[in-house]
């Protein structure tokens, strides 16, 4: 096998943690993923440390001399399509390893792979989803159009106060705010059967299923650190939601 510098095997671990953490892997699955790829290159003494906002991989090269490199995240999104690009990259190179310059050109490649749908399919599929939400909790078919409304346009001013702000936390709040007014508008003016199924059913979008998920899956694999981390920003998340509601429930 031919021998390559350990520090552009690092650079190829490294942005393929970047690309995984970027688009909501869980921390189990990332440091995986790079202790497979250095395996494959014969490093020895491979230590990956992950949590939701960094990444710390170090490997001893031939000479026994400990290699280091961080990196620290500050944007996160939803993709699992190009995590799942990433770990069939990582089973490739378990195969045969390729020349490092080679696996950043397809890492480029896999990070700048555009969505399969565009922003007004996913909201028109967010939209249909809480419009069908209300059944679901009990509700009645008179409140699927205003959840279906309520729900949608929530999630496109999520998405703008979030890329205006960059703060999460100020955006969910600001977007459940707007949502419970609307649905309180809906059904003071006879559009809609019941204000808090339409309410819960609108706010689905922003609710953290999946980082929920991801952090008791992180805790039961003993990732204590990133499973506390996820599941403290899941609840901060909750809390915003929360809060927006509730002040539009005090004009009730």
């Amino acid at each position: 096998m031919q021998k390559y510098p350990v520090a552009d095997i690092l650079d190829v671990c490294v942005e393929a943690g970047r690309v995984m953490l970027e688009n909501g892997a869980e921390t189990y699955r990332v440091e995986d993923t790079l202790y497979r790829i250095a395996k494959s290159y014969n490093l020895v003494y491979i230590n990956v440390f992950v949590v939701p906002t960094a990444l710390i991989l170090t490997v001893q090269g031939e000479d026994g001399q400990d290699h280091t490199e961080l990196l620290r995240m500050t944007d996160r999104q939803t993709n699992l399509e190009k995590v799942s690009m990433v770990n069939d990259l990582s089973r490739q190179l378990a195969q045969r390893a390729l020349a490092p310059d080679k696996v950043k050109l397809k890492l480029t490649n896999i990070k700048n792979t555009p969505r399969n749908f565009s922003t007004w399919q996913r909201n028109l599929a967010i939209a249909f989803a809480c419009g069908s939400f209300p059944l679901l909790f009990g509700g009645t078919y008179d409140d699927m159009l205003p959840a279906f409304i309520a729900g949608g346009l929530g999630h496109i001013l999520f998405e703008v106060v979030n890329d205006w702000t960059n703060v999460s936390f100020f955006a969910e709040m600001v977007a459940s705010f707007f949502i419970g007014l609307l649905a309180l508008l809906f059904t003071t003016s006879g559009f809609g059967d019941d204000v808090n199924i339409i309410i819960i059913g609108s706010v689905m979008s922003l609710v953290p299923g999946m980082a929920i998920t991801n952090s008791f899956r992180d805790l039961m694999a003993g990732h204590l650190l990133a499973g506390v981390a996820v599941l403290a920003k899941a609840f901060l998340t909750a809390g915003a939601i929360g809060i927006g509601i509730a002040m539009v429930l005090t004009f009730l």
